[in-house]
């Protein structure tokens, strides 16, 4: 039984200047001066200067500069010198400081990307490809803005977005043995970023994704204004979770309910080969995966000529090997693959190794050696086994060849209505797909390695969905379209080409609801939710 001073812990040890709103955040808060400037990056720089301490703003040519900006880069292709630079990157230590860059960002003419975890990979959270074309821009990085606050006894926690997923999964794991938060693998993905585009791992077949638990949230609008679920409106409230925060303000923290998990968890890695009978193994996962139990959950890294089957199982390995016998027999699951353990300590045992403590989910830096590319889709019917050799014998085998990660959905993630969320990739869906490559980032052949990738999605263009071709946002690919700027506003119509594959019939609800917060499309990018105001049939959005 947890008491509850065990319930109520800040982790402040290691998460420093937390901003930790009380449960109604004040609403009516005044901004800054929202009124649209010309682009004057002195005056934004001389405005935020003044409205921030020196030492958290960092202009461009600073000596930190440089540092600043890279902190949380996870794709050094984005590091290179033609990328367009800001110019400036600020580390606001709290919510006023981000009404203060808003305020200054409106009355010069500066947009702001908005950076919590700097996975997006993509990069738009600190780059622009329109910098070039005269459009003034600042980076505004929350990853001060950390701080975990875990209710045990109300099964809640409030967490900024700067945290990261590991340092969440740590605190409610600290708290509480029988708790646990279904998001992501990675641990030192943003907390901001991941939940306000969705948001799985291991636990979607049980309890969906992130944003499906997301509870209130603390939002700095285009007006500088800070507020809460009931101030910024259910419209709104709909749209950060699932269809991209950024696109609507700068979300500082989120309250989200943790789901319960039993006190013992059973994990497996098993490696199977091409000789080995990975293609007809990889064949069957296809309709057996999805059709499981919703305590299991089995996904597989197709790297090679190996696919390595990853599970999760909320139970022991006495009640799991049953249902592998009689489910997924093709496997051969034994009790020695089985590793039984608590849900924190299968965190990094399944994203960083069996050799890997709970402590190491803490750790925020990641490697730089290799640049990347990514791209997904989702599976609506069993691939053919002639395929399944042929990406194994000939896309798998290729010299430089990249990876793919298949994560069965099926059980609590399909059984929501797509318009749930922003979220769309519900009933009917087999798996999603994640194909990555990767190239040094020093004197790799990046050319062959995005070529691979692109040509390996065209491949399997017969093969997944259709109507639209559905795609992950969190796994963003500006490949799939851009943004256009007509008037100073970013195109419906040209936002519709990318954003029906993210969000299919919610793209429309989306735009709508960016039309309420920010009809001016302040928050933008290449991929941002453009403002649909005048719409013939207008959508009701029920709660």
């Amino acid at each position: 039984m947890v008491s509850r001073a065990q319930a109520f812990i800040v982790v402040s040890c290691v998460l420093c200047c937390g901003y930790l709103p009380p449960p109604s955040a004040a609403a009516s808060s005044p901004g800054p001066g929202d009124g649209d400037g010309d682009g004057d990056g002195d005056g934004f720089l001389r405005c935020l200067s003044a409205a921030m301490p020196s030492r958290l703003v960092f202009p461009r040519g600073s000596p930190s500069f440089a540092a600043a900006l890279a902190s949380s880069i996870r794709n050094p292709k984005f590091m290179a010198p033609g990328t367009a630079r800001p110019l400036a990157v600020a580390a606001p230590a709290e919510a006023s400081h981000v009404q203060a860059a808003v305020g200054c960002g409106r009355r010069h003419g500066v947009r702001l990307r908005v950076r919590s975890g700097g996975h997006d990979l993509e990069g738009l959270s600190y780059r622009s490809t329109r910098a070039e074309g005269g459009e003034a821009f600042a980076v505004v990085d929350l990853a001060s803005l950390r701080g975990i606050r875990v209710d045990g006894q109300a099964s809640t926690a409030w967490v900024d977005s700067g945290a990261t997923v590991g340092e969440l999964y740590y605190a409610v794991g600290r708290a509480s043995g029988r708790l646990a938060f279904p998001a992501g693998l990675c641990p030192t993905i943003g907390v901001g970023g991941h939940l306000s585009g969705g948001g799985f791992g291991t636990l979607l077949r049980k309890y969906g994704v992130a944003a499906d638990h997301v509870l209130d949230a603390v939002l700095v609008d285009a007006r500088g204004r800070l507020l809460d679920r009931d101030a910024m409106g259910s419209d709104v409230f709909w749209a950060i979770r699932g269809g991209g925060g950024a696109s609507f303000g700068i979300v500082l923290s989120w309250q989200v309910r943790l789901v319960p998990v039993p006190p013992t968890v059973t994990a497996f890695k098993l490696p199977v080969s091409v000789g080995e009978g990975a293609v007809d193994v990889v064949t069957r996962w296809q309709t057996v995966a999805p059709a499981l139990p919703d305590d299991l959950f089995i996904r597989v890294l197709v790297q090679g000529q190996v696919a390595e089957f990853q599970s999760l199982y909320l139970g022991t390995c006495g009640a799991l090997l049953p249902v592998m016998r009689r489910r997924f027999p093709e496997l051969g699951v034994n009790r020695s693959h089985c590793r039984e353990m608590t849900w924190l300590e299968s965190v990094p045992y399944i994203y960083l190794g069996s050799g890997a403590a709970v402590e190491d989910i803490l750790n925020r830096t990641t490697s730089l050696a290799a640049a990347s590319k990514a791209t997904s889709d989702y599976v609506r019917e069993p691939i053919a086994r002639a395929a399944w050799a042929e990406i194994f014998s000939s896309w798998l085998a290729r010299p430089g060849a990249g990876l793919m990660i298949l994560d069965p959905y099926g059980a609590a993630i399909g059984a929501a209505p797509e318009d749930a969320t922003p979220f769309p990739h519900r009933a009917g869906v087999l798996y999603n797909i994640q194909y990555m490559n990767f190239w040094a980032a020093a004197g790799g052949d990046a050319a062959a390695g995005i070529r691979w990738i692109r040509d390996l999605h065209a491949f399997m263009e017969p093969h997944v969905s259709k109507g639209p071709r559905e795609a992950y946002f969190n796994y963003r690919d500006l490949d799939l379209g851009e943004n256009v700027v007509v008037g100073n506003v970013s195109s419906y119509e040209a936002g519709k080409v990318w954003g029906e594959k993210y969000f299919k019939g919610n793209f429309r609800r989306l735009a709508m609801a960016k039309a309420q917060i920010d009809p001016d499309d302040y928050f933008r990018n290449e991929q941002s939710i453009p403002p649909l105001i005048d719409a013939e049939q207008p959508v009701v959005i029920n709660e």
